[in-house]
């Protein structure tokens, strides 16, 4: 690995320990605060479903112009906005500014998150041109740092709810994130295309099987939008009366599990295959995230979702580098940012729904999302069990 490419990846790393540890204090704090400020069930799930409204924006923006405009124009400009939404948080400004700020892509309602900044990293770390065994275990690295960073953050969101220790957290992370978006190199960039040479069209060669992953992951992501990490401190301390301090040493504890199952996902997946591990792994995390508000009290939903942390991630590094090992170099940003935006085109309408039927039965959005997750698990094992990967079809 050269120089620049070890320097990515540590800026990368590092970035995205700065964001998990701001996003863990928000997945404790963010529900809880809207409740505390008034809000109703059905106000607080189109409050979160804004945050999706915004990625998924700033998501379909990257992938038509991010290329255009610099990955590291665009790094900047997201952590700009970060800085911008914590700052607003902090105030305590008026519900629909909130919203406002929600809706700039920025934010997110979970530790690890799938919207423009993993879009922008996601690339950059297969840029370095490393082998893909060593860029599996590089994605394993990256969510795991993700959740580890996250893990602090909701200890740190287990002191009382506060909007001032929220945004104050979000706003420093911004400004952090911003000065390392200035340090990465050019090598970042999209490779130029030779004067005279026209643009292919955006995923000229992969388009079939890029179509079919987002039609997937979009199902994938409007269960998940049920259930997000956000809503769920929401609901415990709804359904059981958990308090901040509850929650958060509960996310806590959820993210040293989460963190030690992305360090194994790689291991996994050099024994069993990428597609393998993706799918066997969701396949009882979704049954246990069915029969979690079944759970007699807190301590037993607790521990179903201990359960869950140790499998629900590991599909996480394993798709990111699926993705880059399935379509070819120069189509990897467009890739990057479909199926990524796939996964936020349906996720808004996940918490806003979960927030309205909440009425009917607290158990509903568990279901609904346990079931629609296990039906995404069975469908993509069909369609690309017998896909190779263009580095399989290589070597033996």
């Amino acid at each position: 690995m050269t120089s620049d490419s070890a320097g990515v990846v540590g800026l990368v790393l590092t970035s995205q320990a700065l964001r998990g540890l701001g996003y863990g204090v928000a997945a404790v704090q963010l529900g809880v605060i809207l409740r505390l400020d008034g809000l109703t069930s059905g106000e607080v799930g189109l409050m979160l479903a804004a945050v999706l409204v915004g990625t998924l924006v700033s998501s379909l923006a990257l992938a038509r112009w991010g290329d255009r405009v610099g990955r590291r124009r665009a790094y900047a400009a997201l952590y700009g906005a970060l800085v911008c939404s914590g700052t607003v948080i902090a105030l305590g400004a008026p519900p629909w500014l909130l919203a406002v700020v929600a809706m700039s892509g920025a934010l997110s309602v979970e530790v690890i998150e799938s919207g423009p900044f993993t879009t922008l990293e996601q690339v950059m770390l297969a840029s370095t041109g490393r082998p893909r065994r060593e860029l599996v275990r590089g994605f394993g690295l990256y969510n795991a740092v993700a959740a580890g960073a996250g893990t602090a953050g909701a200890l740190l969101g287990a002191l009382p709810a506060d909007r001032r220790l929220l945004g104050g957290v979000l706003a420093t992370v911004g400004t952090a994130g911003l000065v390392l978006a200035t340090r990465l190199p050019a090598g970042v960039e999209v490779p130029a295309v030779l004067p005279g040479l026209p643009r292919t069209r955006m995923l000229a060669r992969s388009r079939g099987p890029v179509a079919r992953l987002a039609g997937l992951f979009a199902v994938d992501s409007l269960a998940g939008g049920f259930v997000v990490q956000a809503y769920i401190g929401y609901w415990l301390s709804l359904r059981y009366g958990a308090t901040t301090q509850t929650i958060g040493v509960t996310f806590a504890a959820l993210g040293v599990l989460q963190t030690a199952s992305l360090l194994a996902a790689p291991v996994v997946a050099t024994r069993v295959g990428l597609l393998r591990t993706m799918v066997f792994t969701h396949l009882p995390a979704n049954l246990l995230l069915a029969a979690l508000p079944f759970a007699p009290g807190l301590p037993g939903a607790i521990v179903l979702l201990m359960a869950r942390a140790c499998l629900s991630q590991m599909d996480v590094p394993t798709r990111q580098a699926y993705v880059m090992a399935l379509v070819p170099e120069e189509e990897r940003t467009a890739a990057a940012a479909v199926t990524n935006t796939a996964r936020y085109l349906t996720r808004p309408a996940g918490p806003a729904l979960a927030g309205l039927i909440l009425p009917f039965g607290l158990a509903l959005p568990f279901v609904i999302a346990g079931v629609a997750k296990t039906a995404y698990d069975l469908t993509l094992w069909r369609i690309f069990r017998s896909v190779r990967l263009p580095a399989e079809q290589r070597s033996p």
